[in-house]
């Protein structure tokens, strides 16, 4: 059992030294959604179900190829689903050797993580280290690759999500929390939680601005700081200051 864990971990890690040399390896397609494409799969469908420890929410099979769906549905403090729906999803795509080959993020979820940012972050990633004590994944801000591009606004953003279940004031920013569950019928004993998203939104008090976004999907906890990704000319002049406090 320890050996089968270390294999899936050591493709796990393989697809991160991947990233390092993003435009080789992958791909990216922005229409309806942001499709994700790996150029020389790794992860195979039982690497990627030891990781995030759910079952998808459909399977689809078309000839050789499989189609795996996450689907995340809005839901109230009790769990129910809400109505109108609000849902997002995530399309997982694997050839006939059952490796990964495509990721597609739907358009609801580029609601709070546009296109632009999502990339950047995705291709950062090469350039982070691993903190083997807390399991996370820190990227030195320097190393950051910049864009240009507009941050979306709470109006936008509540426009598609509906209100929040709550909304935390702050200093310098309100957070807004939604919660989403995924629909699935398999859940490794013990991550109950995960079926479970609170998905964090912060948005400037004084421009209405998602400035991050925080949550948890199918396992893989993600935490983005937008202003990070910006030009320098087109962050504001509290950038540096938020630096330093982070």
């Amino acid at each position: 059992m320890s050996l089968t864990g270390c294999i899936y971990w050591l493709r796990a890690y393989e697809v991160y030294s991947q990233l390092e040399e993003f435009d080789h390896y992958f791909s990216t397609t922005v229409d309806d959604g942001f499709k994700l494409g790996f150029n020389e799969p790794v992860l195979y469908d039982e690497d990627f179900i030891s990781l995030a420890k759910l079952q998808p929410s459909t399977v689809l099979a078309d000839g050789v190829d499989k189609k795996w769906l996450y689907l995340f549905q809005k839901v109230d403090a009790e769990g129910n689903v809400m109505q109108p729906e609000v849902s997002f999803y995530f399309e997982l795509f694997f050839n006939e050797e059952r490796r990964l080959t495509q990721w597609v993020f739907s358009p609801l979820f580029l609601q709070i993580a546009p296109a632009e940012f999502l990339e950047a972050s995705i291709r950062s990633i090469g350039e982070g280290r691993i903190d083997q004590s807390s399991k996370q994944l820190k990227v030195d801000l320097d190393s950051i690759e910049k864009i240009s591009a507009e941050l979306p606004v709470k109006a936008q953003i509540v426009g598609q999500l509906g209100e929040p279940l709550k909304v935390k004031v702050k200093e310098a920013k309100e957070v807004y929390y939604y919660h989403f569950k995924l629909q699935t019928e398999g859940i490794e004993e013990g991550f109950d939680d995960r079926a479970l998203t609170v998905v964090k939104l912060s948005f400037d008090k004084k421009n209405n601005e998602l400035i991050k976004m925080s949550g948890r999907f199918i396992g893989l906890k993600l935490s983005i700081n937008y202003r990070n990704y910006l030009e320098e000319e087109a962050k504001p002049p509290l950038q540096l200051v938020e630096k330093a406090i982070e």
